[in-house]
């Protein structure tokens, strides 16, 4: 044991003396620094500022006017770049792309690196032919972090092969709000959920050192905070969080990830209460670099400074906008395009407006994650390192990932899997689409040309004629996902074959453009669906969207429904050999599916909102949160807890046991729900507090046990202090129930 501790020690002192090391060379580095080359660390540009054109339009590949990049590097001493500038990049180009970059920035005065950063959001995917894996949302219907760490470890990977070692990710906003357009990019409605597969996504990017090496990047946790909830359910538009409920849902999976050692941030948008989060000096200093210790670089978002007077209208001028979100906390501005934040920056820093000692606080951050992804022993990469980039390996776990995603939300008298031989009509906007199984961020910032990039993987369509043989299937679009082009085209198709595959959902969108003002799938889908229906055909929905577009209408229409969410370039695979019943499906609803527009309950709600008090628009989803059926069958016995009363020096082991007792192998994610039955601020039903996922052979039991301790039960009072009050509790895993009480 006192071997033990001495290593210990001797570990903590390498370390602590390693920090130190970066903190002196920042300092020493910082006090060599004139105003102007801090500020210039501060300003981030995005690379299209700097690419030749040809009649307006970008050149192919991309190429640098390197008058423009030098005049950012050498008048403005610009520190940072960012984007793609258009259409994705083959390696080459980027490699070449960071090398001249880093070529100009070593040729200053003080050899400091740039700091190049992408949103390379589920894979590399500005970058031609890297990996790109299922979306956020999808991932998180896995319950597997283990997995979704290795898929950011290879997202790490095949971004720093393009020289880049920032990557603007992962989004840990709650995605509660099902209208938002950007639900797609989150880990769903749970905040724990959200936590978990959020710290696994930082260890997965920037590794376990504090160093990155060349196969990691820094991560950056988005969009700090409670961005996800506008109260019209727009992007960018304003929400009314009380602090109360901020810190109960919104700050966990950020504290979270903070401490898991997440090198960065960037800032909400929108605004909260009346107040844009880009002049928020509560929420960036007091709490966030505060209460929570961060010590990374915080970012703006795109244009965010110049939009607390262009659109917040907080400010008169840029030069107020700067001021203020300086002053709360913003370490560099995202401009994008021109040096305005520059030269008013220095402006204001003389005009003692803004303290230099806010100055040296935020360039002392950016120089720390410049030192911790390595780029000062070595800003350029070696393209030889890395011969794995989109290797079989890497496409082998993007399809194993998209595989425990795949929710089946429906499957009346197991029509799934389909038999061999079976006759398939496949139709629908999203039967013969990349684009639908890819979404946003896909080489493009709308996704809107996957058809062309991602031709060579299977769409749908593709797959299934694959798996089931071309002669079983037939083919009919009947609608795009807005109107309609030959329904009766469908219908007729749908005379000769045994059952219909019917693709509905989303095309992509990203960001403010997927804005709408129904949450309902669209009319021509619906007409499309109760077209087929009267065939009397058995119809399979397969669903790819971003959010949980309401189906309420046309579901009974259905014998199953097969939720792929936006499942990546192995999904059309995946969901053909879902269909087949090569692949079990394992994945659970990561959000409440709801069955109406004006009843968006979370699973997590007050007793008030339950049908028991409101008889007519109570909580009555579609589908639960944590939701997902099998081919098989798990039954849950035994539930058993260590003790009747949990203290606070003695927590509760749960247990229960698992078995298969269907006739295939399967995974099930086991969800430990608790409820509070009485506390000082309202209780809601349930919260998830705990969760695994096993895989168990036909007749195998499995015992799952899980430690529950204070922490789990503890919640934000009115005072905004986390808590844990005494009184009873009721745990739920599998159906079965116990009570216990804290003490």
């Amino acid at each position: 044991m006192k071997k033990l501790l001495l290593l210990v020690a001797i570990i903590a002192a390498a370390f602590n003396g390693y920090t130190q090391s970066i903190d002196q060379k920042v300092d020493a580095l910082l006090a060599k620094m004139t105003l102007e080359e801090k500020a210039g660390q501060m300003t981030q540009i995005s690379v299209e500022a700097f690419l030749k054109t040809t009649n307006g339009a970008v050149n192919e590949p991309h190429e640098f006017d390197m008058a423009k990049l030098e005049e950012a590097i050498k008048k403005y001493k610009v520190g940072s770049i960012l984007n793609v500038g258009g259409n994705a990049q083959t390696v080459e180009v980027w490699q070449n792309r960071i090398a001249a970059i880093q070529k100009a920035a070593l040729q200053e005065r003080l050899k400091i690196p740039v700091l190049y950063g992408v949103d390379a959001i589920r894979g590399n995917n500005y970058t031609s032919n890297s990996v790109m894996f299922p979306q956020q949302i999808a991932q998180a219907a896995s319950f597997n972090p283990a997995m979704a760490r290795q898929a950011a470890a290879v997202t790490a990977y095949e971004t720093r092969a393009s020289f880049i070692p920032w990557n603007f990710s992962p989004v840990l906003d709650l995605g509660r709000q099902p209208v938002w357009p950007r639900i797609w990019e989150t880990y769903g409605e749970d905040p724990y959920l959200v936590s978990e597969m959020g710290k696994a996504v930082v260890q997965g990017y920037q590794g376990d050192d504090v160093v990155t090496d060349k196969y990691h990047v820094a991560a950056c946790l988005k969009h700090y905070m409670g961005y996800s909830m506008p109260l019209s359910g727009h992007d960018r538009t304003p929400a009314w969080i009380p602090e109360r409920e901020l810190r109960e849902y919104f700050l966990p999976q950020f504290a979270a990830a903070v401490k898991a050692g997440a090198k960065s941030v960037m800032v909400n948008s929108a605004e909260i209460n009346g107040v844009p989060v880009h002049a928020n000096k509560h929420i960036l200093t007091d709490i966030l670099k505060g209460e929570l210790g961060f010590k990374g670089l915080v970012v703006s978002d795109w244009q965010d400074i110049e939009y607390l007077y262009q659109r917040h209208r907080i400010a008169k001028d840029n030069k107020e906008a700067i001021m203020i979100a300086i002053n709360a906390g913003i370490d560099m501005s995202m401009v994008p395009t021109d040096y305005t934040f520059t030269t008013d920056l220095i402006a204001l820093v003389k005009e003692g407006k803004i303290p230099m000692s806010r100055i040296d606080d935020a360039v002392r951050r950016i120089l720390r994650v410049k030192f911790e992804t390595g780029l000062f022993e070595n800003p350029i990469g070696k393209a030889g390192d890395y011969p794995l980039f989109n290797s079989a390996a890497h496409n082998k776990l993007n399809y194993d990932l998209a595989a425990e995603c795949i929710t089946l939300l429906k499957n009346n008298n197991n029509i799934l899997p389909l038999a061999v031989g079976k006759k398939i009509l496949v139709t629908g906007p999203a039967a013969n689409s990349m684009r639908a199984l890819n979404g946003g961020w896909s080489r493009v910032w709308q996704g809107t040309t996957s058809d062309e990039t991602e031709k060579d993987k299977n769409t749908i369509l593709e797959a299934i004629s694959n798996v089931f043989g071309a002669a079983n299937v037939q083919y009919s679009a009947g609608v795009d996902f807005d109107k309609t082009l030959d329904i009766q085209d469908a219908v007729t198709k749908a005379a000769n074959v045994d059952v219909i595959v019917l693709c509905i959902g989303e095309t992509s969108y990203t960001e403010t453009p997927g804005n709408i003002g129904d949450l309902r799938i669209s009319d021509a889908q619906v007409e499309l669906t109760r077209a087929l229906a009267a065939t009397g055909k058995p119809i399979v929905f397969v669903l790819t969207e971003g959010r949980p577009r309401i189906i309420a209408a046309i579901e009974p229409l259905s014998a199953a429904v097969v939720h792929a969410y936006l499942a990546g370039n192995e999904g059309g695979n995946v969901i053909a050999d879902v269909l087949a019943g090569k692949i079990n499906p394992s994945g659970k609803l990561p959000y409440t599916y709801p069955r109406s527009t004006n009843s968006l309950i979370n699973y997590y709600h007050k007793y008030t909102e339950t049908l028991k008090f409101d008889e007519m628009a109570g909580f009555n989803p579609q589908w639960e949160f944590g939701y997902g059926l099998s081919y098989t069958q798990f039954s849950y016995a035994n539930l058993q807890l260590s003790g009747t009363t949990l203290t606070d020096t003695k927590p509760l082991t749960v247990s229960v046991d698992v078995t298969n007792s269907g006739k295939v192998a399967g995974k099930e994610t086991v969800l430990v729900f608790i409820s509070d039955e009485v506390a000082s601020i309202t209780p809601e039903v349930k919260r998830l507090r705990a969760f695994d996922k096993i895989a168990l052979q036909p007749g195998q039991t499995k015992t799952v046990s899980f430690i529950i301790n204070k922490e789990r039960l503890s919640f934000i009072n009115a005072e905004l202090k986390r808590v844990t009050e005494k009184g009873d509790f009721s745990i739920s895993v599998g159906g079965l129930k116990a009570g216990f009480r804290y003490e």
